[in-house]
């Protein structure tokens, strides 16, 4: 009688992305291991085995530091596209605060970085500015509060895939509840919408900020 035989099975193979397969490649040009690029980054070394293997999608401050760790551009990790400028026709700049607050001056969304008893996590927000300050909103049990003083960052950024211009925005300060009732309904009527997770969003918090970082990705001749 013949038994037909079967083939091993093997583990499921999981397809890496583009930007993963490029910041690969060009690690090893640079003959660079992963803890080392983590460090250079300001990342975990798990986090860069991660972005190797797996098709993900870092946010663009990540991606900026990651291009100046590889000493390349965030185009040439993403890839170029038709229509797209070469990456030698791009430049990065550092903005001062003034600039970081023009580009953060408008409603938007954004995300903050704050310690959980969960451990670390990173939250999209529904923000605006108010005089020097990001203010946001959340449900009264959700989001930061001001209890024991512990600082936040917070993070906005856009880029144009098409042309590969875009920035970056990094805020870094200590956070405090808005208790006050007439600020609290100044603060409501400017804002559009609810917060990111839903409902009324009464709670209101204000991130003043010791530290205000950013870059921009121009065209170089701009």
């Amino acid at each position: 009688m013949h038994r037909e035989t079967q083939a091993p099975r093997t583990a499921p193979v999981h397809p890496r992305g583009d930007v993963g397969r490029r910041v690969a490649a060009r690690r090893h040009e640079l003959g660079l291991s992963r803890e080392e690029l983590a460090l250079r980054a300001g990342s975990a070394p798990g986090y860069i085995q991660y972005l190797e293997e797996q098709p993900a999608t870092p946010g663009v401050a990540f991606l900026l530091r990651l291009a100046d760790a590889l000493e390349t551009t965030v185009p040439a990790l993403t890839g170029a596209i038709e229509g797209r400028p070469p990456a030698a026709m791009l430049r990065t700049v550092e903005l001062d605060a003034a600039g970081c607050w023009e580009l953060l001056d408008a409603h938007g969304v954004g995300r903050i970085a704050l310690s959980t008893p969960d451990g670390p996590a990173v939250l999209p927000v529904n923000y605006l500015v108010s005089e020097g300050e990001v203010a946001f909103r959340s449900t009264a049990s959700g989001g930061p509060t001001a209890s024991g003083g512990a600082e936040i960052a917070f993070e906005a950024d856009h880029i144009d895939e098409a042309s590969g211009q875009g920035w970056s925005v990094l805020l870094v300060g200590p956070v405090h509840d808005v208790t006050d009732p007439a600020a609290v309904e100044r603060l409501a009527g400017r804002a559009d919408g609810g917060p990111w997770e839903g409902g009324d969003g009464s709670h209101w918090t204000l991130l003043a900020p010791r530290r205000v970082t950013g870059r921009r990705i121009l065209l170089a001749r701009a």
